[in-house]
């Protein structure tokens, strides 16, 4: 038997204000750690986006050393 989504959160509505932090605090976590799969297909959606960007002259490519560079003044 599956619950609707509103039946769902009736329940959860209704646990201690300890029960619904613990519970909050996994679902946080859930959306901060994806699994190793989506991770990967995340990074391989942002390297089309920018291989595609690229390829249009929307972006430009910078030496390496020059992006390390930036980076370390960014944070110093």
């Amino acid at each position: 038997m599956s619950l609707s989504l509103e039946d769902l959160e009736n329940q959860v509505l209704n646990l201690s204000l300890e029960a619904r932090a613990h519970l909050a605090e996994k679902l946080i976590l859930s959306l901060d750690a994806p699994s190793e799969e989506e991770n990967l297909r995340l990074w391989v959606d942002e390297a089309e986006k920018r291989l595609k960007a690229l390829r249009e002259g929307k972006a430009k490519e910078i030496p390496a050393e020059e992006a390390f560079s930036r980076a370390r003044a960014a944070i110093l």
